[in-house]
């Protein structure tokens, strides 16, 4: 008897709940909340896609309700072997309660202009090991193994650094280029020391009453490089937590017109050795002058502050969701959330807004930005994919 080996696209065909082929699926996407939501990223699984019979994910393309074709980036977010994807993204502007429809074809390969790009990442080895990252309103780097034994200005830390940007342009690789990111010559510039702090948004392990944290990173791994989402992986070599050696692996990504980063990070522990349950802390580097509030209902910690070499001021939050967020404190140098970890895997959001970049331009819209954000995580545009006509 002949055997018929099954592609992951036939596969993902016979579980699917639609029966045949289709040349268009229609997708209806609604804002539950009575908050105006920008830049959603909406995505669509292999498995609701399977209809559409596309070779590659990367020829599926989306219009919305005018006809007009939007930007689709397809994502493999487990980042296995074959770099399979698993997922095509697009995002909406929603109004309040707005329900919105799109249709979905398969087609060529799309194919996007280098202005469409709003989310980019990249490892920088001629700045001693930087992993680098950005979309259209805010810019990170974080810290690899070469910095630790730099001669110049050696650094252990695996925090998370602000780049201030005022330009929805990307700078990554202009400020590189120039390596003079220190001033600001129209777009923007580095005015942020993180330090061996926790940055914005850097995490560590809380135990015998105290934060342990790792060192820089050792390995990165680009999984999405826009034009929509950024997401990598970095990875620690184990660093002592109350006696016990843990290897951390963070998932940072960012979304274009974004204020976030969503963080997830995944602790293993030797045979024998761990903690339960697993309490992470979570840290905002702390700052003279800065205003500080939380509100544990919200799953939210923020602050407003008077940002360095008197280059304007800026936001900085923490959302973890009120599930997992224990409590507020601090330590030396940071203020942290303090937050539980499902398993031996920890979810939250951190980021930052710069008050010259003109989103947010003082201490009240910042907090109703957060609060509004952490709302929408809670209630999330529900999509639902049926059959074109």
């Amino acid at each position: 008897m002949a055997t018929t080996l099954k592609t992951p696209l036939m596969l993902a065909l016979l579980t699917c709940p639609f029966v045949g082929w289709a040349a268009q699926l229609d997708v209806s996407a609604i804002n539950k909340l009575p908050l105006a939501r920008t830049s959603q990223t909406l995505a669509l699984t292999a498995k609701e896609l399977a209809p559409l019979n596309a070779k590659n994910l990367n020829q599926i393309h989306v219009k919305d309700a005018t006809g007009k074709e939007l930007v689709c980036q397809a994502i493999d977010n487990d980042g296995d072997a074959l770099r399979t994807y698993d997922a095509v993204i697009f995002q909406a502007d929603f109004a309040a309660g707005e329900t919105k429809t799109f249709t979905v074809t398969a087609g060529t390969k799309q194919v996007c202009e280098k202005e469409q790009w709003k989310a980019f990442g990249r490892f920088a080895r001629e700045r001693f090991d930087d992993f680098a990252w950005e979309n259209d309103r805010i810019a990170h780097r974080t810290y690899g193994a070469a910095l630790e034994t730099w001669k110049g200005e050696p650094l252990t830390s695996n925090t998370i650094d602000i780049w201030s940007k005022r330009t929805p342009h990307l700078v990554i690789n202009d400020w590189y280029l120039t390596d003079d990111y220190h001033v600001d010559r129209g777009t923007g510039a580095d005015f942020y020391s993180a330090g061996i702090s926790r940055g914005c948004g850097g995490d560590g392990l809380w135990a015998a009453d105290q934060l342990w944290t790792g060192h820089n990173f050792i390995n990165s791994n680009v999984l999405a490089n826009g034009p929509i989402r950024v997401l990598f992986e970095l990875e620690y070599a184990p660093f002592p937590v109350n006696g016990v050696n843990v290897g951390e692996t963070r998932r940072i990504s960012l979304d274009a017109g974004q204020q976030f980063d969503r963080f997830e990070s995944h602790y293993t522990f030797p045979a024998g050795g761990k903690f339960a349950p697993l309490t992470v802390g979570i840290g905002l580097k702390k700052t003279a002058g800065e205003a500080v509030e939380a509100s544990p209902a919200e799953g939210w910690l923020l602050k407003w502050e008077p940002m360095e070499k008197k280059a304007g001021n800026q936001g900085l939050a923490i959302i973890t969701g009120p599930k997992a967020f224990e409590k507020q404190t601090e330590d030396k140098l940071n203020q942290l959330v303090l937050a539980k970890a499902d398993g031996n895997v920890a979810i939250y959001w951190a980021g930052f807004c710069w008050d010259k970049a003109g989103q947010f331009t003082d201490a009240a819209a910042w907090k109703q930005h957060v609060t509004e954000f952490a709302r929408g995580l809670a209630s999330p545009v529900e999509v639902k994919v049926t059959l074109g006509k």
